[in-house]
């Protein structure tokens, strides 16, 4: 009986977290679609004065990106400014023969005229956020661009963002990305659904009600007074980007969230390299919920509601271990519940919460329909995306709980980068990748198991109760035994 009452009270308390999660995401589907019917009236510097044209430095942090390193310098020279006020470094901790071919390529570029320089640091200390503390001790911008390795910011994209800097309390302006290889495969069309519901719903969402977010770590921009302000990066968190937009938030700086200025970039087409940029996410998430909360909570700065939507931003991927909970209880709890009858108005109840994939579906929508259009023939896409997406979510939580738990727990990793491909389209070969990893880790045979685990779930809905069998469960378990084959297999056959 203990045993049984355990596993209703963590399957209780799970279920009800994840419900009041799915409350706030409605919230946030409240405020998009408010936003979207106000004209946005903020004061813009006029680049036709010269005297308005501010200083910027863009900041490219790499690391061992021979596949998209010519790609990404020939696209940044692209950009359309005054190169009498434009810098660009490129920050580059590469320890693979990529330095040799980008201080090449930097050199050509400087031949141009660009004022491009190749920076280089002894070690790597701080990761990331170590190369873009370097850089801002050298950079002469007043504004300071960041882009990843695999993004490629239109040749309008600093005339669309920096003229929002006239308004001094404005310390950061970010922009939405955009999918290049969007169509790849289901692993890209999942990642850019999540993504989409990322930059539209929970980004505008919150910026529109003046709530934190999250500077994404590329294709925006800051104010350098803002991040020395702010305390400057900080790489003691997997996601620096998350931390130091919080520490400025609490300084009382403001956060510009542009939608409709979109940033292309590539996805990961293979699982081991969505797999190690999930880990990472979904770790910095949890590591900055330790690091923040308290000060979020105790803030004279901060508002009630803003307290809130920021301590559940940062719970975003504990989410995961709450779906994990669900689905490893739920097949126990299928038999409990034909068991022990006297609960059934408890589990009556309990029914009720089931409205979060409903909720899930109706804000997820929204975010579809303004990427792809309404219509019923987009709705029946839709709800295979949906579903799809969901399944292997899914499929993911084992993994991302994993990393979320050693993130609470205070466990320290390395930062590992996400590989890059250069690729968009299935002629191209992504195999002999050099920087793919090999061999899958012991987690890989774990889902696999999860994946028969919830295969008998299934089988259990037939063999329950006295009626003929309870097939209340059978989706969920339906999704969820989809979700970690396709991330078992995908894990073991897809490889270089």
């Amino acid at each position: 009986m203990i045993l049984e009452y355990i596993i209703i009270s963590l399957y209780s308390i799970s279920l009800l977290l994840v419900f009041m999660y799915a409350l706030a995401q409605l919230n946030l589907l409240f405020n998009y679609l408010s936003s979207r019917k106000k004209t946005d009236n903020s004061e813009t510097f006029d680049l036709s004065k010269e005297d308005e044209v501010p200083y910027v430095t863009i900041q490219l942090p790499v690391f061992n990106e021979l596949y998209v390193m010519e790609r990404l310098l020939d696209n940044i020279a692209l950009l359309k400014y005054p190169r009498e006020k434009l810098e660009i470094q490129v920050l580059d901790d590469s320890t693979d023969e990529s330095v040799e071919t980008t201080a090449a390529h930097v050199k050509r570029l400087q031949e141009t005229g660009l004022d491009i320089q190749h920076i280089r640091r002894e070690n790597r200390i701080g990761f990331k956020a170590g190369a873009l503390k370097e850089g801002l001790k050298i950079a002469k911008g007043e504004f300071i661009a960041i882009f990843d390795a695999d993004f490629l910011p239109k040749p309008c994209w600093l005339e669309k963002t920096v003229i929002y800097f006239k308004n001094p309390e404005i310390g950061v302006v970010q922009t939405r990305w955009g999918h290049i290889n969007r169509d790849y495969s289901t692993l890209t069309k999942v990642q850019a659904f999540a993504l989409d519901a990322h930059f539209s719903l929970e980004q505008v969402g919150r910026n529109s009600k003046g709530h934190f977010i999250n500077f994404n770590g590329t294709a925006g921009i800051w104010r350098k007074e803002c991040i020395i302000d702010a305390g400057n990066w900080e790489g003691d968190t997997l996601t620096e980007d998350l931390d130091l937009s919080y520490r400025a938030q609490l300084k009382k700086w403001k956060f510009k969230y542009l939608e409709d200025v979109v940033t292309p970039a590539e996805l990961p087409v293979v699982i081991s390299a969505a797999r190690s940029q999930q880990f990472r996410w979904n770790k910095g998430g949890a590591e900055n919920f330790q690091k923040m909360l308290s000060k979020i909570i105790t803030s004279k700065n901060v508002n009630f509601k803003t307290k809130i939507h920021s301590v559940l931003h940062l719970l975003n991927s504990s989410m995961f271990t709450c779906v994990f909970l669900m689905g490893v209880l739920s097949i126990p709890m299928l038999y409990i519940k034909n068991e022990y009858t006297h609960l059934r108005i408890y589990f009556i109840v309990m029914s009720f919460f089931v409205t979060s994939t409903a909720i899930f579906f109706i804000c997820y929508w929204f975010m579809f329909k303004r990427n792809f259009g309404g219509g019923i023939k987009s709705f029946i896409k839709y709800i295979g995306a949906f579903f799809t997406f969901f399944s292997i979510a899914m499929g993911f939580s084992l993994h991302n709980t994993i990393a979320v738990l050693e993130g609470h727990f205070g466990k320290k990793s390395e930062f590992v980068r996400t590989p890059k491909f250069n690729i968009r389209t299935l002629k191209d070969n992504w195999k002999n990748n050099k920087y793919i990893k090999k061999k899958p880790s012991l987690n890989v045979i774990i889902e696999g198991i999860l994946a028969l685990y919830f295969a008998f779930g299934l089988y259990s809905a037939f063999i329950v109760g006295d009626q003929g069998g309870d097939f209340g469960l059978f989706p969920f378990h339906l999704m969820l035994c989809i979700g970690f084959s396709y991330v078992f297999f995908k894990s073991i056959f897809s490889k270089a």
